[in-house]
C-alpha cells in the first residue's frame, strides 16, 4: 500500500506514530500532492513529533530533504524550548 493510500483511507487508520509520521511526509514531499492537501498533512505529521522524540527517532535518523528538515528542526525546537540547531 502507498504511504498516500495509508494516510488518506479512512477505514485503514496508521497503527503507529512513525507509520503516520512517514505516510504524511512522503505526501507532503510528493510533487503530485495538492496544495490543500499537504496543508492537511502537516498537523497530523506535527502530531506525532513528541511520540518519535521520546522515542529518539531524530537521534537515529536525518531526514536527508533539506526543507522538511528545516521546518521540523524548528518546530522540535519549539516544543522543547531550545533554540535550533
Amino acid at each position: 500500500m502507498s504511504p498516500i493510500q495509508l494516510v488518506s483511507l479512512k477505514s485503514q487508520v496508521s497503527k503507529t506514530p512513525l507509520e503516520t509520521f512517514v505516510a504524511c511526509a512522503h505526501q507532503m514531499l510528493d510533487p503530485a500532492t495538492p496544495e490543500p492537501m499537504r496543508r492537511a498533512m502537516e498537523p497530523r505529521l506535527l502530531a506525532q513529533l513528541p511520540a518519535l522524540r521520546a522515542l529518539g527517532v531524530f537521534e537515529l535518523f536525518e531526514l536527508r530533504d533539506p526543507a522538511l528538515r528545516a521546518w521540523l528542526d524548528d518546530e522540535l525546537a519549539e516544543l522543547t524550548g531550545q533554540p535550533r540547531k
